[in-house]
């Protein structure tokens, strides 16, 4: 996953003098799964737009395969978009939705798509016609729509819809219809797919079970994924690369789990799962105070006396003994969540969220301990442009 497919360099967009894109550099490699990450207007379905050339940016330069393509109509890139509203032709069945595409191509696009050396062979074998004859355009034509239907086929096997070919897409689920409009995206071979929300409108178990047979596809096809999405679980489990974007600009990119350990500041800790986050002093090499306690830390290095954002996920808390405790406080809330209990536990007047397999009753004293490498240090920020929404 080294060769870079996709440059984005300086892209600027501006709406009615507000800069919805801002700046953005971004490479995106051959085959893997990338995500934009953020909330409502942070910029990150425009970007999806005029890379899929939807919308032309106002500056900087789209570049794909080394070469410029601002001005290029969507049909002219080598990507398909799956939308949030998956679009799809009421009037036709599951088998011409999917084959539209390619069906309505002109006869020389085709060609071009199957190669003409391989139709002519094909036509040869299907209808007998030895090498002294030319094969005749009824010819290749019949050969394009076997091929077509070949297609259509090995695509409704991949999105595991064998079967309804001929059923309705008005009669069909969410998730059916969304694998048909993903399906239909895959018949032009494209090199990159775009997915705009595709799951949103989907029910919770269902849009889990198609997260993993994205990502299966995704192995599967061997082709670069670009998805757009607010949900973080959703690019936690489906990204080999998150980009998180706030206000038009990219906050922070990595693998999800470098964003999730190391986030670089009070926004991405926020937005990407769950977090406790509590002004702290470093106070020495590898030891970090707040709440009146002294912690160990490892790995970071700030200046002594230096203020600085301390995270501590609530999955890292350790439910101990009060004689064992480095923060003791009150049980305000207790809540189940099927794995573990979800407590809100009142610490010296300041909220913390911690989660323990054992319940404790709502007013009971409870004890935290942390380890040091669960311990994330972050600077403070200078001016609030991405602070906490």
């Amino acid at each position: 996953m080294d060769k870079v497919i996709i440059e984005l360099k300086n892209i600027t967009k501006i709406f009615d003098g507000e800069r919805i894109v801002d700046d953005i550099n971004l490479s995106i490699y051959e085959n893997e799964f990338i995500t934009l990450l953020g909330p409502s207007g942070c910029g990150k379905t425009t970007t999806l737009r005029m890379l899929g050339g939807f919308i032309t940016p106002d500056q900087g330069q789209i570049i794909l395969d080394n070469k410029i393509v601002n001005d290029l109509p969507p049909y002219a890139r080598p990507l398909n978009t799956v939308f949030q509203r998956y679009a799809l032709f009421p009037h036709l069945n599951v088998f011409d939705n999917i084959a539209f595409g390619l069906a309505n191509k002109p006869y020389k696009l085709k060609v071009a798509h199957f190669g003409l050396e391989n139709l002519q062979n094909a036509a040869r074998a299907y209808y007998n016609i030895p090498t002294s004859k030319k094969v005749n355009v009824f010819q290749m034509e019949s050969t394009i729509s076997r091929r077509i239907a070949e297609e259509v086929n090995r695509l409704l096997k991949l999105v595991n819809l064998v079967g309804f070919e001929k059923r309705k897409v008005a009669e069909m689920s969410g998730g059916q219809q969304q694998r048909v409009a993903i399906a239909r995206a895959l018949i032009n071979r494209p090199r990159i797919l775009l997915l705009d929300e595709p799951l949103a409108a989907l029910d919770l178990k269902l849009r889990h079970n198609m997260q993993y047979e994205l990502k299966e596809m995704q192995k599967t096809l061997g082709i670069t994924f670009v998805f757009v999405t607010h949900d973080q679980e959703e690019a936690m489990t489906m990204s080999d690369r998150i980009v998180v974007m706030n206000n038009g600009k990219i906050v922070q990119m990595g693998i999800p789990k470098f964003i999730y350990n190391e986030p670089v500041n009070r926004y991405v800790a926020n937005f990407i799962g769950e977090s406790n986050i509590v002004e702290g002093v470093y106070v020495a090499e590898d030891k970090v105070k707040f709440m009146d306690q002294t912690f160990d830390v490892v790995g970071y290095k700030f200046e002594i006396g230096e203020k600085v954002d301390v995270v501590i996920r609530p999955e890292d808390f350790d439910v101990v003994a009060l004689n064992k405790a480095k923060l003791v406080g009150t049980i305000t809330s207790s809540i189940f969540k099927g794995v573990y209990n979800e407590l809100l536990i009142d610490i010296k007047g300041r909220e913390f969220v911690a989660h323990s397999f054992e319940h404790i009753e709502i007013g009971g004293k409870v004890g935290l301990k942390v380890d040091p490498y669960e311990i994330h240090l972050m600077k403070v920020e200078k001016n609030n442009e991405h602070a906490e929404q």
